[in-house]
């Protein structure tokens, strides 16, 4: 798994001489100029390395996205393994083929009515569902009009829609009001709920009031919400009194909280039907596997039955945030459980996160271009069940191997 869960930026690794290119590939190997392309990044600092991690692994986990810890819930893991002994290991087909279980039904069910959305469908990941619904949710002639610090998946989705793109500036609905004002014609508004580096929460409220007065859409990624915001977990949407709200469409993943694998968006049931007809990543996909749906499903239940987890994360990001800036790191607070904590330059956050590892502790290192603003950081992800003992001594183990520079 890469270090980074973002692409804003767009970059590209291709060099920029064609011409050379061409001229080496005759007679030779057309892809030589990737081993130039590496070692660019390898002097800037931004070679990404594969680690596998052993299914038993001693290190602390301050860098994956189960924030509730059900991923290995005894509860969740045998849903997932029922699930594939009565379905089989695979879907089998798309969705409207043979990729539909009774399981894929009730799943949806289940999300639509705990997040307080009138239907929802489930795709093979968070990804696909953020292309699904801003491809089909647009049209020629149309609006999108994009936060700068949205996921990859939703800056994605905005350049393979057909509809125009304005990025404005982060978590500021005076700049998306200043674009609508502009457009006579369909718009939609696009923002994660939480950002995924920062951890920082958009102005839902804010936005939904600015697209209503515009007869705009509006389109949240709630995928670090679901189940550490609002009520019980039930996302931050709903929190913002905007779940089934109209004009509204919530997409979310089924890897974080629920400790699963898929996404799934939600809204009104006409828009719905609209994607099932016409999402080509619902389309031509294959279904979710019914493991993971059968777990999902299961992570969903316990997460209506113990609400307090959500707290539990929630409680356990704003502890790991005062220890870290009570000793001089420039760390970001939380708004859900992720929190960024700043280091000068991309070498030293990898060498920062290498001696946390070394430490017994596992963080997440982002670095551009898949950061948004070009800053380096080690990203923390806080869970439900972190003791305040391992939270101390995690906080602890960061501060004492921070570079020169990060303070």
């Amino acid at each position: 798994m890469p270090d980074e869960s973002r692409g804003a930026t767009g970059a590209s690794d291709v060099p920029g001489d064609a011409g050379h290119d061409a001229r080496q590939a005759q007679g030779g190997d057309p892809f030589a100029w990737t081993r130039r392309a590496r070692a660019d990044r390898q002097r800037a600092g931004l070679v990404r390395e594969l680690r596998p991690r052993a299914a038993g692994s001693p290190l602390l986990d301050l860098a994956g996205n189960d924030y509730l810890g059900l991923a290995r819930h005894p509860e969740v893991t045998g849903a997932a393994a029922a699930a594939a002994h009565l379905w089989g290991a695979g879907s089998t087909g798309s969705r409207l083929v043979t990729g539909s279980t009774a399981l894929h039904a009730e799943l949806e069910a289940d999300l639509a009515e705990f997040c307080g959305f009138e239907a929802a469908l489930v795709f093979s990941s968070g990804y696909a569902a953020n292309l699904a619904a801003l491809t089909a949710l647009t049209s020629p002639g149309g609006l999108l009009v994009s936060d700068a610090g949205n996921h990859a998946s939703l800056i994605d989705g905005c350049r393979l829609s057909r509809a125009g793109t304005t990025v404005v500036p982060h978590a500021d609905p005076d700049a998306v009001a200043k674009v609508l004002d502009g457009h006579g014609g369909q718009a939609l508004a696009v923002t994660d709920s939480v950002f995924s580096v920062d951890g920082d929460a958009a102005p839902l409220t804010a936005l939904a009031e600015v697209c209503r007065g515009h007869g705009a859409a509006l389109l949240v990624d709630d995928a670090h919400g679901l189940g550490v915001l609002g009520e019980g977990g039930r996302g931050a949407l709903h929190a913002a009194g905007l779940a089934g709200a109209p004009g509204t469409v919530a997409t979310v993943t089924l890897s974080k909280s629920l400790g699963s694998q898929g996404g799934a968006v939600l809204g009104p049931a006409h828009v719905i039907g609209h994607l099932v007809d016409t999402a080509r990543t619902f389309i031509f996909d294959t279904g979710l596997a019914p493991a993971a749906a059968g777990a999902a499903l299961a992570a969903l239940r316990i997460v209506r039955r113990e609400p307090e987890r959500s707290r539990r994360a929630r409680a356990a990001a704003a502890l790991l945030y005062e220890r870290l800036t009570a000793a001089g790191l420039r760390a970001g607070r939380p708004d859900a459980a992720v929190i960024s904590v700043r280091a000068p330059a991309p070498e030293d956050a990898v060498r920062w996160a290498a001696e946390c590892r070394a430490a017994g502790l596992q963080v997440g290192c982002f670095r551009p271009p898949s950061v948004p603003d070009g800053i380096s950081r080690l990203r923390l992800t806080a869970h439900a069940g972190l003791s305040e003992e391992q939270l101390e001594s995690a906080a602890g183990t960061i501060a004492r191997t921070a570079p020169p520079g990060a303070r």
